[in-house]
């Protein structure tokens, strides 16, 4: 069975010495769907190190993108393709799942498809991939296909190639 529990171990044994050694946390487990209980539970075992720690906040925060406006996603849909006009629907609603109002940014003045560069499958341009390394700080291809698009998952061997020619790495 597929758990989303998770492990916390601190390490902060001195190591033979007299003085303490940085913590080492380490965190076995969990899921993209516990991440934040995960982070804070992580950031608890950390607190007694960092005295200056601020109480979590992070529970109702939003998270870059998430700010949608009423009517959630269908209604950002139907905004976009306002905006849009000229682009394809499904192009935009992958975009708007994968950055959610972001996506705005990432377009910018664009139109038209070709206006975002190379389209490497599913929608991934070469406009997308200029934003998650400026923005986001996507390093490689793997970074850009695996975790902050998915994209890897759909795609085939040669459109994965031809992103990691694409990217350098």
């Amino acid at each position: 069975a597929v758990t989303r529990d998770y492990v916390l171990r601190l390490d902060t044994a001195k190591n033979g010495s007299r003085e303490a050694r940085a913590p080492l946390l380490s965190v076995f487990g969990g899921k993209i769907t516990t991440y934040r209980k995960l982070a804070e539970a992580a950031l608890t075992e950390l607190r007694p190190f960092f005295p200056q720690m601020k109480d979590a906040w992070t529970r109702h925060a939003v998270l870059p993108g998430g700010d949608l406006p009423p009517g959630g996603m269908a209604t950002w849909q139907a905004d976009l393709a306002r905006r849009y006009p000229e682009m394809p629907a499904s192009l935009l609603s992958a975009l708007a799942h994968r950055h959610g109002t972001r996506v705005t940014a990432l377009l910018g003045d664009a139109r038209r498809p070709g206006d975002l560069g190379e389209d490497f499958g599913l929608g991934l341009t070469e406009r997308e991939i200029d934003y998650l390394r400026n923005e986001e700080w996507a390093i490689g291809s793997e970074d850009i296909l695996w975790r902050r698009t998915k994209c890897g998952l759909s795609m085939d061997a040669r459109q994965r190639e031809r992103v990691a020619a694409f990217v350098g790495a």
